[in-house]
């Protein structure tokens, strides 16, 4: 496909589209708030974390053993993470067991999985 393929030389605007979209538009605040969510999962990091917490519950000690972190790195991101309401923990004792905050969370990693998988 060449470049000149791309680009679109009509100069009609159709109404009834842009209508139609705009009124679905999503407001400024909801897009920064989009924004700031996906930032997140842009740290591999913060994605190992959370997948972890997807296969299972875990305190701070075994995050560490499982990333090769230090507990210092792992708190840190954990609460980056509990910011934004992405995991949660339960307390247990002298304990801390992290655990994703809900389902979303979880379809948002396959999600992406899958699409990088096809």
């Amino acid at each position: 496909m060449s470049r000149n393929e791309d680009l679109c030389t009509c100069t009609i605007i159709h109404q009834d589209v842009v209508q139609a979209v705009s009124n679905q538009m999503l407001s400024q605040d909801v897009c920064a708030n989009l924004a700031e969510l996906y930032k997140i999962f842009g740290d591999a990091t913060r994605i190992k974390l959370l997948h972890a917490l997807k296969c299972s519950e875990m305190c701070v000690c075994d995050l560490a053993a499982c990333l090769g972190m230090t507990h210092s790195a792992i708190s840190h991101q954990l609460r980056v993470l509990k910011a934004y309401n992405l995991v949660k923990g339960r307390k247990q004792g002298k304990a801390v067991y992290y655990s994703l905050a809900d389902s979303h969370i979880t379809a948002l990693l396959d999600i992406g999985l899958e699409h990088i998988n096809e």
